[in-house]
């Protein structure tokens, strides 16, 4: 899902503290073990190491999903941002895939889906997330990769 709003509107916001914004920005549950290995996945698989990483449960993760206007305390609540827009659902993870390249193209596969049935799904996985993956603390993994991409 396209979340509409002008590029880097997030800079006008005075509601958004600063931060450095250049490269891609996924704003993700750092209490989610699912996240937490997407969050690794997306580190281990960035070759630009240009891919950064917010928690939302920190003030900044915080005042960019309500930016966005979603809820970040809505389980389904995730967001990736490139060149400014704003993407969430499995919009953001196909976005993802294509800014990894390689193998990780074939997400795009996920548009024959339609956009109403993609919705759906991913927030079915995303409110059993914790049921079905457990707990994870994503600021405190012992992975370098994630840990150099984190802004808190």
């Amino acid at each position: 899902m396209y979340l509409n709003k002008p590029p880097f509107s997030y800079r006008n916001d005075n509601k958004i503290p600063d931060f450095a914004d250049a490269g891609p920005i996924c704003v993700m549950d750092a209490q989610c073990a699912l996240c937490a290995r997407g969050a690794k996945w997306i580190a281990h698989n960035d070759r630009n190491a240009e891919f950064r990483i917010v928690p939302l449960q920190s003030d900044l993760g915080n005042a960019l999903m309500t930016h966005y206007g979603m809820d970040p305390d809505d389980p389904s609540s995730w967001l990736y941002l490139v060149e400014g827009r704003g993407y969430a659902s499995l919009d953001a993870l196909i976005h993802v895939g294509q800014r990894l390249g390689r193998i990780w193209k074939v997400l795009a596969i996920l548009r024959l889906v339609p956009s109403g049935l993609r919705d759906v799904l991913y927030r079915a996985v995303a409110r059993n997330r914790y049921r079905w993956f457990g707990t994870a603390d994503l600021c405190s993994l012992p992975d370098n990769e994630v840990q150099k991409r984190l802004i808190t």
